[in-house]
């Protein structure tokens, strides 16, 4: 080796990093690690409908009659029959086990949502970058979030809406109602109103991956609190007023708030691209340039 060479300050090669095994499997291997995330998933909801069916008799079942027990005593049947007692009528003979069973399914899967998920999210991890992971957290993170604040929104007014529907059969009527029909009554209610409450969610994501722009959002803002409304008429079991203003009023909250988040998410972007003064231009439309040459200071 000479002294030149030997003085000549040599350069490190940079490492890759280390290549996700998961991002270069085959097929047949993509198959076989979806089955064991399914199985393993399966088993997680397993052991938290298990759990529920246990629940049931330590406070989940209270907890889901309670609704019902806020009627006055007058207009429930069990209550004239037996006292004050709050209980629900089941008209078959499997018709106790399979409302419980149902009741520690739905139950079982919220329970053993966070486990369930990990493997969901664990199998498409290795296909998204780091910009879409990131995204993907934040989106299940607010889809939770959002769920999870329809569905108490809706336990809380169950018990104004129960006794406002029951109430109007008159004071003559008394009320005995089935464990089938109450129970779906409650899980339509609750389904609805969290799933409701993902629809602005969709809205954010749209403008995230630059489908929905802030402008067409806010052109649109009358259109869409008026079909809010239209919506939450038709997704409400009731069809009450009062449960459709209190699934509407909010949603539309939140579509104004993924309005606003789509604006700050246009604005960083235009400020990012560089095209903050030039964003209302066309495509085919040149920029107001001025090419001239300035003038000098030794000018004329």
């Amino acid at each position: 080796m000479s002294t030149a060479e030997a003085d000549r300050p040599r350069t490190r090669r940079r490492r890759r990093p280390p290549r996700d095994e998961a991002a270069t499997m085959t097929l047949i291997a993509h198959l076989k690690e979806l089955r064991n995330r399914i199985a393993v998933a399966l088993l997680f909801v397993l052991v938290g409908t298990a759990v529920a069916f246990w629940w049931y008799d330590h406070g989940l079942g209270q907890f889901i009659r309670a609704p019902y027990c806020s009627i006055p005593a007058d207009n429930r049947l069990s209550a004239r029959i037996s006292g004050d007692d709050c209980t629900l009528l089941v008209t078959d003979v499997f018709g106790g086990a399979l409302i419980r069973l149902k009741i520690a399914f739905i139950a079982g899967v919220v329970l053993s949502a966070p486990f369930w998920l990990w493997q969901v999210w664990a199998f498409l991890t290795p296909g998204l970058k780091s910009n879409e992971k990131r995204y993907g957290v934040s989106f299940v993170a607010a889809a939770s979030a959002l769920f999870a604040l329809g569905s108490a929104l809706a336990y809380i007014s169950l018990k104004a809406g129960l006794t406002l529907l029951l109430g109007l059969a008159g004071d003559n009527v008394t009320i005995a109602l089935t464990a089938q029909d109450y129970i779906g009554f409650v899980i339509s209610i609750l389904l609805a109103f969290g799933v409701s409450f993902e629809v602005p969610l969709v809205a954010v994501a749209l403008n995230l991956v630059g489908v929905l722009s802030y402008a067409a959002l806010a052109k649109a803002r009358r259109w869409i609190f008026f079909l809010t409304i239209v919506f939450a008429a038709f997704i409400t079991p009731t069809q009450d007023p009062f449960t459709m203003l209190l699934m509407a009023l909010p949603m539309c909250v939140l579509f104004e708030v993924a309005i606003q988040i789509a604006r700050v998410v246009d604005k960083r972007r235009a400020r990012r691209d560089g095209t903050a003064f030039y964003a209302d231009l066309d495509d085919d439309e040149a920029s107001p340039l001025d090419a001239r040459p300035s003038r000098l200071d030794g000018d004329s």
